[in-house]
């Protein structure tokens, strides 16, 4: 009856050990077989992350190629190993189980909600079908975030266990890197106000003339030249006085005053004259 007991024990472990070594995985082997995700899987072994997916029994890799890789090189460390988390979706789905889902969109639970450090709903996919050209797009979760990965294939599966699917870009939610309220975008700085420019000054007197404005021209009163000449004593239809009749005028007026002056001195000393016949 012992012996019985022992049989039955032995063949329970060894079928509990056979199924956990069919059912166990290792990414790493799996994607060592396609080098057009030798980048990825790198990054899965450096971050550590791979030995938490060969530890799933069920698991989804969303695995991206070498060419769309670099989006993972500017993050540090633990940003890093967030993103990877991101691409580990706590189910299996291949193409199949994808395109029979009901619900046009569904939230998947990735393996970075897992580790109870995902603010919001950074640790969750957003999955819609769309109808319009049968695409099959991933993409966070995080209100906002675009959907801007999509299916391309399925790279490996062992049914309901684990499955590779390639997508075509990485997924990387906004704020991963630390406080989402640090790395939102602050809005646009006003733009600066005008420079006042100094009024333009006019030339000084010593610089030149200073031009009338057209307005001022046209408010002054036009004088005619008949108005500024002085008037004369002669008759409005005579002919005005020629430059060299003006001069002789001036001439005769410069003769007469000292014909006057003449006949006065000999006024004054025939005068004299016969005051001193008197006398004598």
């Amino acid at each position: 009856m012992a012996f019985n007991s022992v049989c039955v024990f032995t063949a329970t472990l060894a079928m509990l050990c056979l199924a956990s070594c069919i059912s166990a995985h290792n990414i790493t082997r799996l994607l060592s077989n396609y080098p057009e995700f030798s980048i990825f899987n790198s990054l899965l072994s450096q971050s550590k992350v791979a030995d938490e997916i060969n530890r799933r029994q069920t698991i989804t890799v969303m695995a991206i190629d070498n060419s769309s890789a670099p989006a993972f090189s500017s993050l540090d460390t633990d940003t890093l190993k967030k993103a990877l988390s991101i691409h580990v979706v706590l189910d299996y789905f291949d193409d199949a189980k994808l395109t029979k889902l009901a619900k046009n969109t569904t939230l998947l639970t990735t393996l970075f909600q897992s580790s109870g450090v995902a603010n919001d709903r950074m640790g969750f996919l957003n999955y819609t079908k769309r109808y319009t050209d049968g695409r099959l797009l991933f993409g966070s979760a995080q209100p906002g975030a675009p959907l801007s990965s999509a299916f391309i294939k399925v790279v490996a599966v062992r049914p309901y266990n684990i499955s590779v699917i390639q997508v075509s870009t990485a997924i990387i939610p906004p704020g991963l890197g630390g406080n989402p309220q640090e790395v939102r975008i602050s809005p646009p700085a006003p733009p600066p106000a005008p420079a006042v420019s100094a009024p333009e000054v006019g030339p000084t007197p010593a610089e030149g003339p200073v031009a009338e404005s057209p307005d001022e021209s046209a408010d002054a009163p036009v004088l005619s030249p008949a108005a500024d000449a002085p008037i004369s004593d002669s008759p409005v239809d005579s002919p005005a006085k020629s430059p060299t009749r003006a001069k002789s005028d001036d001439a005769d007026v410069d003769n007469s005053s000292a014909r006057k002056v003449v006949f006065g001195a000999a006024s004054v000393f025939g005068a004299l004259v016969l005051g001193a016949g008197a006398l004598l």
